[in-house]
């Protein structure tokens, strides 16, 4: 299995630790001296670059929020002038406004450092094609994985998602070796390929996928490489950090490798946010080490994972994150798109005919494909006897404007009254079914 970066992927942790040090240092001194969201709270902590003498002292850093992007939004906590910002990528928000996240020109060589190093763990060589099936545009997906591919000299197909049936063509006739895309489209893939009944081994050339961006289990990787005949790798990352990148899985899939010298990780207690040690199950907070556009000390990812410090037979030193179990927020993962709930909620009240009272219920059947269907009740107008052609009208509508709000398409329900169930205390809006672990 080739390493991309052996010598900082294979350095011992006194190194490694000497490292981490002295880039958090210069990097309180670049966020005090260029950002003054961060000069007013590290001001308030009472650090400087000087008072960093060991990780020990992270833990006095201040942290920083999604809460914090969003007021900061969209430029906020920019560390170099405008003219400098070579690409602008962004997530959803619980407002409507994304999550910003702002890359130099050397922060895109870094994004493709580290994606080559991710591809370069999943096996990838420049021998290989790649079926790149992330989206593409503001989602950092389909670009990350792009630049990540071509650094290490791989043929790229950039056909991002959706037209399955043109995904599969596409796989046959260009030979495609690597599949990257979200682990519920690999299924979608694999369901349109069973239904024109093609021989896998026969006809395509598939032997790993590399799957991020939303949650999945271990039984979706045994039905994915059992439907598509290829070896299901594990890839995480975010746009506030870099994108994807962050960590990757090799092949002894036993947790993702973390580049721990670009992202100083951290696991919290979601609650009080003291450290808690290697091993635990937290929140993963994240420092970006060396990104200049736009930094983040201490980031609240909200995703619960572990630290996993144990060596790997792969022969990286590096730390490795467990599969992510769940949030410490309500964000939910739909299709690798990012939704909250108070958005859904804002999109439907702001639709005539609606009532207040809705419910989002999410299921993976057969622990496959994750489905998504909201349900709302109808207003009194709606009750009396209404044509079906109205009706259907209505819910073709709702299903717009929530496509249109969140960037993801979901199936809706309408019910009648008293259908969604009543709580005497805070309304259960999310009906999850999934199993995580």
């Amino acid at each position: 299995m080739p390493i991309w970066n052996a010598e900082l992927e294979t350095c011992s942790r006194a190194e490694l630790t000497a490292l981490q040090v002295e880039r958090l240092r210069r990097l309180v001194g670049y966020l005090q001296e260029r950002v003054p969201f961060y000069h007013e709270r590290l001001t308030r902590a009472g650090v400087s670059p000087d008072a960093i003498r060991s990780l020990d002292d992270l833990r006095r850093l201040p942290f920083t929020g999604k809460v914090d992007l969003r007021d900061q939004y969209p430029f906020g906590l920019l560390a170099v002038p405008r003219e400098r910002v070579a690409r602008i990528h962004a997530s959803s928000g619980t407002t409507g406004n994304p999550t910003v996240g702002a890359y130099t020109s050397e922060d895109l060589a870094l994004w493709g450092e580290v994606m080559a190093r991710s591809l370069s763990m999943a096996g990838v060589t420049e021998r290989d094609t790649v079926h790149n099936a992330y989206g593409y545009g503001l989602f950092t997906g389909g670009l990350g994985v792009h630049v990540g591919a071509e650094r290490i000299g791989a043929t790229v197909v950039p056909v991002s998602g959706g037209l399955t049936r043109r995904q599969v063509k596409l796989l046959e006739d260009f030979g495609a070796t690597v599949l990257t895309c979200t682990p519920s489209y690999a299924l979608a893939i694999a369901d349109e390929i069973a239904e024109q009944a093609l021989d896998v081994r026969a006809r395509l050339k598939l032997r790993v996928g590399v799957f991020g961006a939303e949650p999945w289990t271990e039984r979706m990787r045994t039905e994915i490489e059992h439907r598509l005949h290829l070896e299901a790798l594990n890839i995480y990352g975010l746009t506030e950090i870099i994108g994807p990148g962050v960590a990757q899985e090799c092949e002894a899939k036993r947790g993702m490798h973390l580049f721990e010298d670009v992202f100083l990780p951290e696991i919290v207690d979601p609650e009080t946010g003291e450290q808690l040690p290697l091993g635990e199950v937290g929140e993963l907070v994240l420092t970006t080490l060396t990104k200049e556009a736009m930094p983040l000390l201490r980031y609240r990812t909200r995703d619960r994972t572990r630290l996993l410090p144990e060596c790997c037979d792969c022969g990286r030193t590096q730390v490795r994150m467990d599969r992510v179990l769940g949030r410490t927020d309500d964000m939910l993962v739909i299709k690798g798109v990012n939704v909250f709930p108070q958005l859904i909620e804002r999109t439907l009240l702001a639709i005539p005919h609606l009532g207040p009272h809705y419910q989002i219920i999410i299921d993976r059947p057969r622990g496959t494909v994750d489905a998504v269907e909201i349900r709302v009740e109808m207003a009194a107008d709606m009750l009396e006897p209404v044509e079906p052609a109205r009706l259907e009208d209505l819910r073709r509508r709702v299903e717009h404007e929530l496509a249109q709000a969140l960037g993801v398409s979901i199936r809706v329900k309408l019910v009648g009254p008293r259908e969604i169930p009543r709580s005497e205390g805070k309304a259960k809006r999310v009906i999850d079914r999934r199993e995580l672990v």
